[in-house]
């Protein structure tokens, strides 16, 4: 008996660093993906403050190309950071992702408008989208890295999944804090000062996400793995990065369109006021949110491949009835439960996919390449989806054109990379 509590110490020190690991990357994350994407709920105000037109239209497309080009930093952080998370540890890049975030995130809840200083209010202003993009480039992968080497074998899908799950809490917190904020301020008042409120809020980040990680371990993967690092070359990976770049495809399209986009769309096309439509996204993201750790753990049962499968295949196919159902002007009655239904679709992909995206590498390449792969693929197809919607619309004329003409595509091709994988549900990491 003596000999078997001896035993059971380690196993169960393991299990307290394991969930202490999780909450302090989670909480990080969700703090880091809240202030990365309330740009997008607050594009409206952030056109008429900084990119000041007399089209409406183009106000809107300067304010979501500038929120694109956070986007376009995300690889070359990926890359940076990732390779500091293979060979100084996950630790390392994840605290240096939380101060770059900060300031980028209050940076901009202090920046002056272009009435103030002029062009250079544009010009700070994609600077700092710069520096948010380089935080968010290395801390997706860095961090989806870190939950699950810290995870159990069997439960790599329900581990893995809680990095989903903070980066759409940290999406829903930005929606449910920029409709707060829209419903209690006047339209004046929002545009005065309100809406640099939800930014300057970003300065929790630094002491909330600073603290948690300062006071966690390293995984147990990544020190066992420490001699691959310099023993082996680093573009070695580039193949596996390649299929983690297809297989993020739909995953980032269907994110940014469904959740980053739809408030526009629905206070456009679907005749919901700004609070409402802000409100609608709130709701479909914490269907989202609480759908994901259930498909996450789901997949540790009957594989990663079926839910992921299902997502691309059910998102690509009801988009577009669904997106026609909305134009037709009911309002939030019927737009509500559509965006619920797309929500949990989504949320299928989010489940599975931290654990299988991570499963392609081994452990000595997986943050280097892991994020180099996701973080470009996200930069192409994601950060540019809302300036993608909004300009197919304008080209097209049908406010259903980026359904079949962007999100189905996309949907086509990461099932292509899925179908090429091996199921590696249960097996041991590499």
């Amino acid at each position: 008996m003596a000999e078997a509590s001896v035993l059971a110490a380690p196993s169960a020190d393991l299990a307290d660093n394991s969930r202490r690991a999780i909450w302090a990357a989670a909480i990080g994350n969700l703090l880091e993906w809240y202030d990365f994407g309330v740009y997008a709920y607050l594009a409206g105000l952030i056109a008429t403050k900084f990119f000041p037109n007399t089209d409406p239209t183009a106000s809107l497309l300067a304010a979501f190309a500038a929120y694109g080009v956070g986007f376009l930093a995300r690889p070359l952080g990926g890359i940076v950071i990732g390779r500091l998370g293979d060979t100084r540890g996950r630790k390392a890049a994840l605290m240096l992702t939380i101060f770059l975030m900060a300031f980028g995130t209050v940076g901009l809840g202090l920046l002056p408008s272009y009435e103030a200083i002029g062009v250079w209010a544009p010009i700070l202003l994609v600077g700092l989208r710069i520096v948010q993009g380089l935080a968010a480039g290395g801390e997706w992968s860095t961090s989806t890295a870190f939950m699950v080497e810290w995870a159990p074998q069997h439960r790599r899908g329900l581990y893995g999944s809680f990095q989903q799950v903070s980066t759409a809490g940290g999406s829903l917190l930005g929606s449910a804090v920029a409709a707060i904020m829209t419903s209690s301020l006047s339209q004046a008042a929002m545009l005065d000062w309100g809406w640099r409120v939800p930014f300057l809020f970003g300065v929790l980040l630094l002491f909330v996400g600073a603290y948690l990680r300062r006071n966690v371990e390293e995984t147990p993967s990544y020190e066992a793995s420490r001699r691959a690092v310099a023993d082996q070359p680093v573009i070695a990976g580039f193949p596996l990065g390649a299929l983690a770049f297809g297989f993020t495809i739909f995953w980032t399209v269907a994110y940014y369109t469904l959740l980053a986009w739809m408030p526009s769309f629905t206070q456009r096309f679907a005749g919901l006021t700004p609070s409402e439509a802000l409100w609608s996204n709130t709701i479909g993201l914490i269907a989202m949110v609480i759908a994901v750790p259930f498909w996450g753990a789901l997949s540790d049962r009957i594989g990663r491949k079926p839910l992921l499968m299902a997502s691309a295949i059910g998102i690509g196919l009801l988009a577009y009835p669904l997106f026609s159902l909305m134009t037709g002007g009911t309002g939030l009655a019927l737009v509500m439960p559509l965006q619920i239904l797309l929500g949990i679709l989504l949320a299928l992909y989010s489940g599975a996919g931290p654990a299988a995206i991570s499963e392609i590498f081994p452990t000595h390449l997986r943050s280097t390449w892991m994020s180099s792969g996701y973080a470009l693929s996200v930069a192409i197809f994601g950060g540019f989806a809302p300036f993608i919607a909004t300009w197919l619309i304008q080209a097209t004329g049908s406010p259903v054109s980026p359904t079949y003409l962007y999100l189905l595509p996309a949907a086509a091709i990461s099932l292509a990379v899925i179908c090429s994988l091996k199921e590696t549900a249960g097996t041991k990491l590499r």
